[in-house]
């Protein structure tokens, strides 16, 4: 069977994500350990125990990768797929280019960790968040930003109805008026201090594409790009691409409109959001891996 990988980006953590597969898989537990000595720190007490560190974007970002790649790993050496393309959003495309082969585990860890270093330095001196919005037309959205003379930016096409709009949060709380004033049938600002997908993390751009020229490797498989909702498969493409992915939105519902009907079905690995968002945008079935439970009913289904 043919089917689109899917990886979920930040905002999927959860105290307990990999406790299941840890607890039940020697693969979990090698690359538990492998995450934790490539940036020294211990994963298990930052997934399973309760603690601040999970929500801070230095350790969420590699912590979703890792859970990803193991629910990933697991389900790659119980089935044979054919692979067509993997996608993530906004973080979760790290995790496509490690399923593609892009990265090896310690490099995709050290290249998130790193990323989200990066991005807390854009923030150094002021506070950014995020807003989602129901119930408006992108357009719409795209129009109110852009007359409110504010530090604020459409940043997720999530669905048709869904979009998250990124900037500074004085801004955004100004902006939520207006946003109802045109029918928004929910504003709701997101608990984070980072503003992803938008021109405030301009000064992340260029440190983080050393990064990736120092860990890609130069071909892999398909993945396809936030920034254009096009596959790429290059490391000179990848270089061009994922540096200016935190400053352009994610174009989500574009990506999975563009190549729904290569696939049969998609499965997301480490998360059900994308299943959620999914469900407003393709026909097609999302099969969510996040235990053991939903690995062995997903390698059932795609057999």
């Amino acid at each position: 069977m043919k089917i689109g990988l899917l990886f979920p980006g930040q905002g999927s953590q959860f105290i307990g994500m990999g406790k299941d597969f840890y607890e039940n898989s020697n693969k979990a537990k090698e690359m538990f350990e492998e995450a934790s000595d490539a940036i020294k720190v211990d994963f298990k007490k930052l997934m399973f125990e309760e603690n601040k560190d999970i929500n801070k974007t230095e350790f969420t970002q590699p912590a979703i990768l890792l859970f990803s790649a193991i629910a990933y790993e697991l389900f790659k050496e119980n089935i044979d797929f054919e692979y067509s393309y993997s996608l993530g959003h906004s973080l979760g495309e790290f995790s496509a280019l490690y399923s593609a082969g892009a990265l090896n585990l310690s490099e995709a860890i050290r290249l998130v960790n790193n990323r989200g270093k990066l991005m807390n330095e854009a923030f150094k001196d002021k506070v950014g968040s995020m807003m989602v919005v129901l119930g408006l037309d992108d357009e719409v959205v795209e129009e109110v930003c852009k007359n409110s003379n504010l530090q604020v930016w459409p940043a997720n096409y999530n669905s048709d109805g869904q979009i998250v709009i990124a900037g500074i949060k004085e801004d955004l709380e100004k902006l939520e008026p207006l946003l109802k004033e045109k029918g928004a049938k929910r504003v709701m600002l997101l608990n984070m201090s980072v503003a992803s997908h938008c021109p405030l993390l301009e000064s992340a751009t260029k440190p983080l594409r050393e990064l990736l020229e120092e860990y890609l490797k130069d071909e892999f498989l398909d993945v396809v790009s936030n920034v254009t909702a096009k596959k790429y498969n290059t490391k000179k493409e990848a270089l061009e691409l994922l540096p200016i992915q935190l400053t352009k939105p994610v174009l989500y519902k574009q990506s999975i409109k563009n190549y729904e009907d290569e696939v049969e079905k998609f499965v997301e690995f480490g998360g059900k959001v994308l299943m959620g968002i999914n469900r407003k945008i393709t026909k097609k079935k999302t099969i969510p891996i996040v235990d053991m439970k939903s690995l062995e009913k997903a390698i059932s289904e795609v057999k």
